[in-house]
């Protein structure tokens, strides 16, 4: 049967591969991008959620990602990013959970990271938000508990997008290495030794999305080749 998937940030980089999937399993799906749907704005979420219709899938995937240190993090920067990782989360999840409680089914999965499980070096503002959107998926698997719904978030290492591209750009900056070494440094930092590709989320997500996936229920999927345990 097909489901109305709604993909935030589905746009580009790993949104895109998301709808890909469900798109070719025959989902019927929304992939809206800032310009529709702004996740950090309660009304525009509010009235996007209103004429969708009632959603089976919510995949909150809309982020944003900036560099420095703890001691010169902007406010401007910490609230930002506070905004669209975790507020946009909750917005989003607000809007679809009445509907989906009433139905008795549904998938919520965000999309984390790594960062919502250890802390590294000058992303203050992004490990912290990234926590956040995980501490949401877990009170609101709570609340689901013993329903229909299900609320989970994968947890990937570094991706082959565009944000991991600007990373990148900021090592070769400060470094003065070049592109292929600057991205040996961020694939270092797992043990899978390699940047993921945004199709291998895709999987990871649709795999929790599932209708078999029913007894999985506030739980995080780490994709780091096995580096964070949980």
């Amino acid at each position: 049967m097909s489901r109305l998937v709604v993909v935030t940030g589905g746009t580009r980089g790993i949104g895109a591969a998301i709808a890909a999937r469900f798109r070719a399993a025959g989902d019927e799906v929304r992939a809206p991008g800032r310009a529709e749907c702004d996740v950090t704005d309660e009304r525009a979420v509010t009235d996007y959620f209103a004429s969708a219709g009632p959603v089976d899938v919510l995949v909150n995937n809309a982020g944003i990602s900036s560099s420095a240190p703890a001691a010169k993090t902007s406010l401007d920067d910490w609230r930002g990013q506070f905004e669209v990782n975790a507020t946009g989360a909750f917005l989003c999840t607000r809007a679809v959970l009445p509907g989906m409680r009433e139905r008795d089914r549904g998938r919520i999965v965000t999309v984390a990271s790594t960062a919502s499980h250890a802390g590294y070096r000058y992303t203050a503002g992004y490990t912290a938000s990234k926590h956040a959107a995980v501490g949401l998926m877990r009170a609101v698997a709570a609340e689901l508990a013993g329903t229909g719904v299900t609320a989970n978030a994968v947890c990937p290492a570094f991706v082959r997008t565009g944000m991991t591209a600007a990373s990148v750009a900021r090592i070769r900056e400060r470094t003065g290495r070049d592109p292929a070494e600057a991205e040996a440094a961020l694939a270092a930092a797992s043990p899978l030794g390699r940047l993921l590709e945004p199709e291998e989320v895709a999987f990871a997500v649709a795999f929790l999305a599932a209708p078999e996936a029913a007894a999985i229920n506030g739980q995080t999927l780490v994709l780091d080749g096995g580096g964070i345990q949980k």
